[in-house]
């Protein structure tokens, strides 16, 4: 009788634990159905016009077309329907292998010549020129950036708006303090005896990778600098944020020289292994974890070359 009494008061407990659950469950289900709306609820400024499938990507100085696999692109925010809450498809985007980001790094290479090429060898005038072209073509499409941050994402519209307008003063920012360091560089200085001049020279090939919490402005903190100082770059967008780069590609076309700026796409097993195995990279740009950071840097076969510059 004793057993049976526990056994009893077992199986009690267990439901009722199982009918808390339920409940739990009914509840949170409520309150996701009150937090998303229908499609036809989201207001016309907020609203996707439509969804990006992204069938190209920027190397050589060309959009080059794809038409290999790609990344469908869910948003975390989900759309009320008559099936029940799904998940919003904003678009996709290229799955390249390593055949296409080794090309992107034959383009960069040709770019930047050894330091002899049409970019590095640019005054600094010319190349904030660039900068400040870019800068404006990148205002006029701020609307569609800071929509694709919001949905891809998840952050609020002034979150989103707010980073896209401090991306555009940090460029400012970064055009500010390279005309400062021109100046200073300029003049004579003496040093123990001895009379020169310092100057900054780029390093060569840069790998950019950005994070997915702020996919804009923190990529840009490393890829503006990287840029605007003469070196060639290697940009692979985050995956939690790639599309929203994508409105960009045009202006980065439009306002550099041929090779400087180029995109890849893929799994990063896929296409940074071999870049980083390769040893042609000399700058490795991260916003990561010092752990991924220090699995990149080992793959290099001349780590005591590569220079690196990572945040967290």
């Amino acid at each position: 009788m004793h057993s049976f009494n526990v056994k009893a008061g077992g199986i009690s407990t267990g439901f009722f634990y199982l009918a808390r659950l339920n409940q739990t469950v009914m509840e949170f289900e409520e309150q996701l159905n009150r937090i998303f709306p229908e499609a036809n609820a989201i207001p016309e400024a907020f609203r996707l016009s439509n969804e990006m499938h992204q069938r190209e990507y920027l190397s050589g100085g060309e959009m080059k077309p794809w038409t290999g696999d790609v990344h469908t692109v869910l948003s975390p925010i989900c759309i009320k329907t008559a099936e029940g809450l799904q998940r919003k498809v904003i678009g996709s985007y290229p799955l390249c292998g390593q055949e296409e980001a080794m090309a992107a790094l034959d383009d960069a290479e040709r770019a930047y010549n050894n330091g002899r090429g049409e970019w590095p060898t640019m005054s600094v005038s010319e190349r904030i020129g660039c900068v400040e072209k870019f800068t404006g073509k990148m205002i006029e499409k701020k609307d569609e950036v800071v929509k694709l941050i919001m949905w891809e994402i998840g952050k609020s519209y002034a979150d989103s708006q707010k980073e896209f307008d401090r991306t555009v003063e940090y460029i400012h920012a970064t055009i500010d303090a390279l005309k400062e360091l021109d100046r200073k560089s300029s003049r004579f200085e003496q040093e123990q005896g001895i009379i020169g001049q310092i100057r900054r020279s780029p390093l060569g090939v840069v790998l950019c990778m950005g994070p997915f919490n702020y996919p804009l402005n923190e990529t840009f903190t490393t890829l503006i600098p990287a840029l605007i100082m003469g070196n060639t770059l290697l940009f692979k967008p985050p995956k939690h944020g790639t599309l929203l780069h994508y409105p960009l590609l045009e202006a980065f076309r439009a306002c550099f020289p041929k090779g400087v700026v180029n995109t890849i796409y893929g799994r990063g097993n896929v296409i940074i292994q071999p870049l980083m195995e390769s040893g042609r990279i000399n700058v490795l740009t991260l916003i990561g974890s010092s752990k991924v950071a220090n699995q990149l840097k080992k793959m290099h076969p001349k780590v005591n070359r590569l220079r690196a510059i990572h945040g967290s």
